[in-house]
């Protein structure tokens, strides 16, 4: 225990982001139902019994959750040191709870040998019938699912949304139930649990209070998962003074209380037997191609590996960090590599399942020849790193983010070992020169760029871009149209939800004013100053007017701020700084419309600001510039438009969604279904598939051509 613990501090710190947290767990498998009688979550209570001490503190257990009105399961272990009498079997079963399998014999040996596995369950399967047990969890949360479709089971339990401190930590990354399917047809449904385990939580890592638990839960409830918990009897003390190897039950009893008292009426609390028979019944048996998807593409590319490289900070990168993140839950191993935003942080950390490797450089915004030797640094490091890596693991992928678009040829190495590469290509980088430097085309700068941009784009093998404005200048420019694809920068689902947030005119007792918003990094070509004085032109006619400006300060920010000042604008323009994705979601909830005042130039006017899409994902209008990125996507009665560069026409669309709420409301209605039809969810599923038409390798999908073929 003592080593566990040295080792554990160690992971606690590597995986602050995904644990007790993985926020990727918390998306909604497609075609949830909800569950059953309107409940918010479901909650499943389960204890594994590990030891004759714990057997003894069974029916103290139960008659805890009985006093406080829950009910349970109880897994003992069948072969173990110690033996379950029918007695205290029936004494469960007769009061409400549940008796499940754990393990054969709980010597961590189960899947050892493969060839003997069928000899384990052939008594397994005798103690499911003896026992009246329809679910199953192997010992030390070991799992090999493929295995257990020999188990007589309706549901097994051994796996995991994130749990890094298990012998086999490979997680799931969900907090709701999936089936399993077996050859035949047939299948289970499998229970990750969600909560951390006690033994975790109170001997490992000495917490003193459940509140690691509550946190966790109440994550879980606003996600509208499965709260699953394993409890050890073995491990509460009941008296007053518990010994070294043990924790007080008021931590549980607690945790239990908690739950009454916060959640009473929301919760599903029924025995896990019941949640696997109504989810296979509801979601897959009468659906054979929900039986298919959750067979499929669970996690479509198991066994695969991915590098990332780009040239910014990861953790607030949303394009790069969301495709990671999916490739992550697809099934792949992904390493990212990436610049030191913080210069005193760990070179390396894990982040929500994604090995991140910080190169020692941060991000700098100079002039060109400081870009360039920035850029030339990074693609130095990133070659060497990304090299020596490729020698321990054989990356199947590497996907390279721009700019700039020659940190590409970092992947030169993984390609001769047979790694296919993709560039997403986020900018066109001659077009943003020009805008950032004033340049023209014939500049040798530009001239430079556009032939780099074209041999970046021959050494890919596939070039992702985020509209169609880009997908048709980099055609025009020499790129292979069956070499390109469109993967829109669409918000992340599960961040980016108006159900979660009240807005204003559901809270009684907040701000009346006519209340405008701009988020976003705060440079000249997007036009933050013409807002400004718009917002000035029509202040006598909105005296309620406020804009609020969410951004990092840049050079650029003084200039604005002493705009304000010069237009007396201080009581009606408020900065805020820098706020993460969570935080501007909450704040675009609180708003009338928001703002993306670009000014046009040759980037500006085939870009598709994600901004559009998380304004419209929050159910809020947004005004935007006339532009052919834009209106690749909207028409004139999808969104609200203005002449890009005319603070005239800008100040008087302003004041028009003033004046014309319900007209206002429509557009926005309109323009929704046009983010609906790119939403991250859909957009994700392009990504994956593309992913798997490049890859493919054999291994991965032998068995889901199999199963397509099955159901076909």
């Amino acid at each position: 225990m003592a080593m566990r613990r040295i080792v554990a501090r160690r992971q606690r710190r590597i995986y602050t982001g995904t644990w007790p947290i993985n926020e990727t767990a918390g998306q909604k498998p497609d075609g949830w139902p909800g569950w059953p009688d309107g409940k918010k979550f479901a909650l499943l209570l389960t204890h594994d019994v590990e030891s004759f001490r714990g057997l003894e503190k069974c029916r103290q257990l139960m008659e805890l959750e009985i006093k406080l009105g829950f009910r349970s399961s109880f897994n003992f272990i069948p072969e173990g040191d110690y033996r379950v009498s029918p007695a205290l079997r029936e004494e469960l079963v007769q009061s409400g709870f549940e008796v499940g399998v754990h393990d054969l014999r709980h010597d961590g040996k189960l899947y050892w040998k493969r060839k003997k596995f069928p000899e384990n369950a052939k008594s397994i399967n005798h103690y499911l019938r003896e026992w009246n047990a329809s679910g199953f969890r192997s010992g030390f949360m070991l799992h090999d699912r493929e295995c257990l479709h020999e188990l007589e089971i309706e549901y097994d339990a051994s796996t995991f949304d994130t749990d890094p401190f298990e012998p086999q930590p490979e997680s799931v990354n969900t907090i709701f139930p999936f089936w399993v399917a077996r050859p035949d047809g047939g299948g289970y449904v499998e229970l990750p649990y969600t909560l951390p385990q006690d033994s975790t939580l109170f001997l490992v890592l000495k917490e003193t209070s459940p509140d690691i638990w509550k946190r966790k839960l109440d994550w879980i409830v606003q996600r509208g998962g499965m709260a699953l918990i394993n409890v050890h009897p073995d491990y509460i003390g009941f008296g007053k003074h518990p010994d070294v190897t043990e924790y007080p039950a008021a931590y549980y009893e607690e945790f239990l209380r908690y739950l009454s008292d916060n959640y009473r009426d929301q919760f599903l609390n029924v025995l896990p037997r019941k949640i696997a028979s109504w989810f296979k019944e509801s979601c897959t048996a009468k659906n054979s191609h929900a039986r298919l998807l959750a067979a499929t593409n669970t996690r479509p590319l198991k066994g695969g590996r991915t590098a990332v490289v780009l040239y910014s900070d990861y953790a607030t990168d949303p394009r790069p960090r969301r495709e990671a993140e999916a490739l992550n839950a697809a099934g792949m191993e992904v390493d990212v590599i990436c610049l030191r935003q913080n210069p005193g942080g760990h070179w390396r950390e894990k982040i929500n399942g994604i090995n991140v490797f910080h190169m020692p450089l941060k991000r700098r915004r100079a002039g060109k020849l400081v870009y360039i030797l920035q850029y030339a640094w990074f693609l130095l490091c990133s070659f060497f790193l990304l090299s020596a890596l490729s020698f321990k693991k054989r990356y199947q992928l590497v996907h390279v983010h721009n700019m700039p678009d020659f940190l590409v040829f970092s992947g030169v190495l993984p390609r001769l070992r047979g790694a296919k590469i993709i560039l997403d290509l986020h900018d066109p980088m001659p077009e943003l020169f020009c805008s950032i430097y004033a340049l023209t085309d014939e500049h040798i700068i530009v001239r430079w760029l556009k032939r780099m941009e074209k041999s970046s784009i021959a050494f890919a093998d596939l070039v992702l871009t985020p509209n169609t404005a880009f997908k048709e200048l980099f055609a025009s420019r020499g790129c292979p149209p069956k070499k390109i694809e469109t993967v829109m920068n669409s918000p992340e689902t599960a961040i980016f939800d108006f159900r979660k947030h009240i807005s204003p005119a559901e809270a009684p007792g907040q701000d009346k004013s006519f209340t405008l918003m701009y988020h976003g990094l705060v440079v000249e070509r997007h036009g933050l100053d013409l807002a400004i004085q718009a917002v000035a032109q029509i202040r006598a006619q909105i005296p309620d007017i406020k804009l609020h400006i969410y951004g990092a300060p840049t050079d650029y920010f003084e200039t604005i701020m002493e705009l304000v000042r010069n237009l007396n604008l201080e009581n009606v323009v408020f900065s805020h700084g820098f706020k993460d994705l969570e935080e501007i979601a909450e704040e675009i909830s609180k708003i009338d419309l928001g703002l993306i005042p670009n000014r046009l130039n040759s980037f500006t006017r085939l870009n598709f600001p994600t901004r559009i899409f998380e304004y419209l994902a929050m159910n809020k209008p947004v005004l935007v510039p006339f532009t052919k990125g834009i209106r690749d996507y909207f028409d004139d009665n999808e969104i609200l438009l203005f002449k890009g560069g005319n603070v005239a026409d800008l100040a008087g669309k302003i004041q028009w969604a003033y004046q014309y709420p319900l007209e206002l409301q429509r557009l926005m209605e309109n323009g929704r279904k046009v983010y609906e039809r790119n939403s991250w969810d859909l957009e994700r599923k392009r990504f994956i598939g593309l992913v798997e038409n490049l890859v493919q390798p054999e291994s991965i999908f032998a068995a889901q051509t199999e199963t397509r073929n099955r159901y076909a």
